[in-house]
């Protein structure tokens, strides 16, 4: 009896190696779990008592919470977090729209470096003024909001990371929020409304994501090095507005500033965007550093083809390409508006001297894609492989012919078809 109560005096007698920790050191232990798991460390031991509330990450989701309980939950957290909030995470599934103005009026006393809101539910959350004069935010994501930029608001000094999906706002408010953010790096743009003209400057950008509906973009961002850009099928509404004064523009708007560009992904609606009025035989920038791009095209459309002629020949580095041949049915005749180029008026007896890889994606067998095969390997004196995904039908035996017979400039080029 003795020796098992002296083992149990040393037992508690021996320091508890946590409890022990420094505050921040705890904080950070938090973060790894739930805020509501978190809370639940105040009775562990008087050493342990609101030590979540100086955690320097807060992350808060619905799950299954009842709304009652989550509301609850997270204006306790606000309200009673005492500490540095270096980042904040929210979102659920459920309606909050009564209390969303509350929680980041209270989140924005804290001045947090890193916010992401992802409420789903419902209408378009109005984000409030005070989000806007958060002075010293890195990093902002948000979701399913409507913006609309306070008269006073000077510009977000320290962000670097700005990601809008499915919003609201006007040309004048995006503008206004990219460019008043000096130091921005990536920006993430995806299913927008009432933005018609979309400008974006940001002179220290290097990543961007535009995917949504607008009539105009005009980029200027000599520093980007990886961009994909996509248009909503709305959009093919807009691609026959003429831009006053300048045919080229489409082109030259769009890319011209791209300078640094290593990597180029464009959907087929862009790229339809961009061969609309006058197609540039000549880019106005060499793209010397882009060594990747992606291309959704219809080959049928031989001012897509032109266009995407265009890229290549302006990119004097490229080494890998990947192509999506985009087919659809339609009883319409092609038409063409102003540029009545074609092909073979276009001088396409060009090298890509670094091309190595090429993959074609959705091949349906139709001849104006075997005929862009053909000068793929006419091109390209240096590629090793060209891979083509047939998804045509099933007597392919006569295009695969085609194909593997087609003459290639390199001796080492290998056409690798897979059905």
């Amino acid at each position: 009896m003795s020796t098992c109560k002296k083992a149990t005096t040393e037992a508690i007698s021996v320091p508890d190696r946590l409890s022990s920790l420094p505050p921040e050191l705890k904080g950070n232990i938090l973060c790894r779990l739930n805020v509501t798991e978190a809370v639940r460390t105040s009775t562990l031991s008087s050493t342990w008592k609101n030590v979540w509330a100086d955690m320097p990450k807060i992350s808060l989701r619905d799950g299954n919470f009842t709304r009652t309980k989550f509301v609850t939950l997270v204006g306790m957290v606000l309200s009673l977090h005492k500490g540095t909030v270096e980042q904040f995470d929210i979102s659920g599934n459920k309606s909050y729209h009564d209390e969303f103005a509350r929680w980041i009026l209270i989140l924005s006393r804290k001045s947090p470096r890193s916010i992401t809101i992802e409420l789903n539910q419902g209408p378009r959350y109005r984000i409030p003024s005070c989000l806007f004069f958060i002075s010293n935010l890195k990093s902002l994501h948000l979701e399913n909001c409507t913006i609309s930029l306070p008269p006073l608001f000077h510009g977000f000094k320290s962000l670097t990371d700005l990601c809008l999906k499915y919003f609201s706002s006007t040309d004048m408010d995006i503008q206004n929020l990219i460019s008043f953010c000096p130091i921005l790096t990536d920006l993430i743009l995806i299913s927008f409304k009432g933005i018609h003209s979309l400008n974006i400057q940001a002179p220290t950008l290097k990543y961007l994501v535009v995917d949504g509906d607008f009539k105009y973009i005009n980029l200027d961002a000599p520093n980007l090095e990886w961009a994909f850009l996509s248009l909503r099928h709305k959009a093919k509404a807009y691609q026959s507005v003429s831009i006053a004064h300048d045919k080229e523009s489409y082109v030259k708007q769009s890319l011209g500033s791209l300078s640094d560009i290593k990597t180029l992904l464009i959907d087929h609606f862009f790229l339809r965007y961009l061969s609309k009025g006058c197609i540039l035989r000549k880019l106005p920038v060499v793209f010397s550093c882009l060594e990747y791009i992606l291309l959704q095209i219809c080959f049928w459309d031989q001012r897509q083809v032109l266009t995407a002629c265009s890229l290549f020949k302006n990119a004097p580095n490229l080494k890998e390409l990947d192509i999506s041949s985009v087919t659809f049915k339609s009883d319409r005749p092609i038409t063409w508006d102003q540029d009545q180029a074609s092909i073979q008026e276009l001088n396409l007896q060009m090298q890509m001297d670094h091309l190595v890889t090429v993959s074609v994606n959705c091949f349906g067998g139709l001849e104006c894609e075997v005929n862009f095969v053909g000068k793929l390997l006419s091109w390209a004196p240096a590629l090793e492989e060209l891979q083509i995904e047939w998804k045509g039908g099933k007597d392919c035996s006569m295009v695969h012919a085609k194909l593997l017979a087609l003459p290639r400039v390199s001796p080492r080029a290998k056409v690798i078809v897979t059905f």
